[in-house]
């Protein structure tokens, strides 16, 4: 706990003061709406008394975005793995995916709700999109870096196969696939939460805009917080999972 508070002193202290900043502007600022911009106590009731709702709409919302992260992780890799192992098919297709990789999956929207039978298999199928790109992109980048004397080596060891992906190419290209993939992550929330606010009837992004709608600004408030905690909770554990898995670049950089 010490060395918690030590590592993030500085962290705690700005949060602290814009939790004081709030509740001076919000208390004794004629000029702020209460309505729009409610009291942080206000907010901290709210959120303990939509405490089951919220919960139950992260469950909700879980079962959109897990499916589709995950999906997108494996079709990802595998095929970044693919094309970038592949000199002359990833030559003839590399424009259409710098064309295809920067449009925002939520223009797809009327095409998913056209095809997909239910809003859950639309939703996940757009978060899959949006997924998809970085972990496939960093995927490739990752192999095409790969240093040369590895590959040389691995051709002398005689590793073929999946002992030549697995013990050569996933670890050389895992910084870039992993950096892909934690952008994916965030980019699997933004997506999720645009899609609840618009065809959902459970999820995190639901609750907000429910409330919205009925101009209950301090329920927009309490789950427009308890969405930041769950993403930063996902973010932190994707990165300590991130730095577990690439103990030894952390090796190589303590040498140094």
């Amino acid at each position: 706990m010490r060395l918690f508070l030590k590592q993030y002193s500085i962290t705690i202290l700005i949060g602290l003061l814009v939790l004081v900043a709030w509740a001076l502007f919000t208390k004794y600022a004629s000029w702020i709406n209460p309505v729009i911009f409610p009291e942080p106590i206000i907010v901290w009731t709210s959120l303990q008394e939509k405490a089951s709702e919220l919960f139950g709409g992260f469950i909700s919302s879980m079962k959109l975005l897990l499916p589709a992260y995950v999906g997108a992780l494996i079709v990802g890799i595998a095929g970044g793995v693919f094309f970038g192992l592949h000199h002359k098919s990833r030559k003839i297709l590399m424009p259409y995916f710098h064309a295809l990789s920067p449009i925002p999956p939520t223009l797809f929207i009327p095409y998913v709700i056209a095809l997909m039978p239910t809003f859950q298999s639309a939703s996940t199928s757009l978060i899959f999109i949006g997924a998809f790109w970085p972990i496939f992109l960093g995927a490739i980048q990752g192999v095409l870096l790969i240093e040369q004397h590895y590959l040389d080596n691995a051709k002398t060891l005689g590793l073929k196969g999946f002992d030549f992906l697995a013990k050569v190419v996933l670890p050389a290209s895992s910084p870039h696939i992993l950096a892909g993939a934690g952008t994916s992550l965030g980019m699997s929330f933004l997506i999720l939460t645009i899609a609840e606010m618009f065809g959902a009837s459970s999820g995190m992004g639901y609750f907000i805009q429910y409330y919205a709608d009925f101009s209950q600004y301090h329920f927009v408030l309490a789950g427009i917080i308890f969405n930041s905690i769950i993403i930063l909770a996902f973010m932190i554990g994707f990165d300590k999972v991130k730095k577990r898995l690439l103990f030894w670049t952390n090796m190589i950089a303590e040498s140094k």
